[in-house]
């Protein structure tokens, strides 16, 4: 396939992860209203936020810096790049060669830190609050995250997300390092996008609320954008874990036709609609747990990937 191509190909990968984005929130909030009984809002609802979103006049506070106006793009251009480097529905994209593991995760802590930041920059006591709770929690996630990159790396031998999705998709047999790193990496994503029992997206509880806490002081696009890119996150690690764990369906660098693009692409699909009720159903099954609980939780997760590295270590076929 020519260069056209290839950009064509990651074009479409872009846009299919920054539309459907949305989605998935709307179908976990919808699930999980099924689960508890209620009808709930439509799985296009967050569309429909964010389009009110967009038209509304932005707010800034009185001691706003620039810094305040330019952040949210900056958090979704940044989340959106890490976004283009994992595989979806075809491995050896033009950018998936530009970044790897490593890079995703950096890409990550930079928006989290700029968010923080812009927190901190208004001056109010929830955003500082929300600042401090996101650091420690990412403190302890971010090595777990490293743990669980270290343990495929070892194993694929790069740590190049096509590299590694094409070492899986030709493992026989179960692994129990990958199992620990699977577990550790399903922690971490739900400490990372702020999901029970970490933390409830739904409720703006004053005492609990972690990310929340962080954007109220956001209105109009800016809520919009930052909105958006959380969405994103959320769709990001489904990805990984459906690239990293699950990687049938996907094209190999080969490439095909027509027919294999459609298969991949419905593949993909099913890998998220199912992660997506697995999700809505442990948020209705288990309650969130406190704060200061929390670390404890990503603690799990660091020894986990801690584990699986090391199993690696001493046998190669474990």
């Amino acid at each position: 396939m020519g260069l056209i191509g290839e950009i064509a190909l990651q074009f479409c990968q872009m846009a299919l992860v920054v539309i459907l984005a949305p989605a998935v929130v709307g179908l976990v909030r919808k699930m999980k209203a099924r689960l508890q009984r209620r009808i709930g809002p439509p799985v296009l609802q967050p569309y429909r936020d964010l389009r009110r979103l967009f038209g509304k006049e932005v707010v800034l506070p009185e001691n706003a810096s620039w810094l305040f106006r330019v952040a949210p793009y900056a958090i979704f251009a940044l989340t959106w790049v890490a976004v283009a480097l994992v595989p979806t529905f075809r491995t050896g994209l033009l950018f998936s060669w530009c970044g790897d593991l490593i890079a995703i995760v950096a890409l990550l802590g930079a928006a989290r830190f700029l968010q923080a930041l812009v927190a901190l920059d208004t001056g109010t006591s929830f955003g500082g609050i929300g600042s401090s709770r996101e650091v420690m929690i990412a403190s302890l996630a971010e090595p777990a995250m490293i743990m669980v990159v270290f343990t495929v790396a070892l194993a694929a031998g790069s740590s190049q997300l096509s590299t590694v999705a094409d070492f899986m998709a030709h493992v026989g047999g179960l692994r129990v390092s990958f199992a620990m790193a699977l577990v550790a990496l399903i922690i971490v994503a739900l400490a990372e996008n702020a999901r029970i029992p970490v933390d409830n997206p739904a409720t703006h509880l004053e005492l609990t609320m972690i990310h929340e806490a962080m954007l109220l002081e956001y209105s109009g696009r800016h809520l919009a954008m930052i909105e958006w890119a959380t969405a994103l996150k959320l769709l990001l690690y489904i990805s990984v874990i459906g690239c990293i764990f699950f990687p049938f369906g996907l094209i190999t660098t080969g490439g095909g036709g027509p027919l294999a693009y459609v298969l991949a692409i419905a593949a993909y699909l099913f890998k998220v609609i199912v992660a997506s009720l697995l999700l809505a159903s442990l948020e209705t099954a288990i309650a969130k747990m406190r704060v200061f609980r929390v670390p404890n939780l990503t603690g799990i997760a660091l020894m986990l990937g801690l584990l699986g590295t090391l199993l690696l270590f001493v046998s190669g076929g474990l």
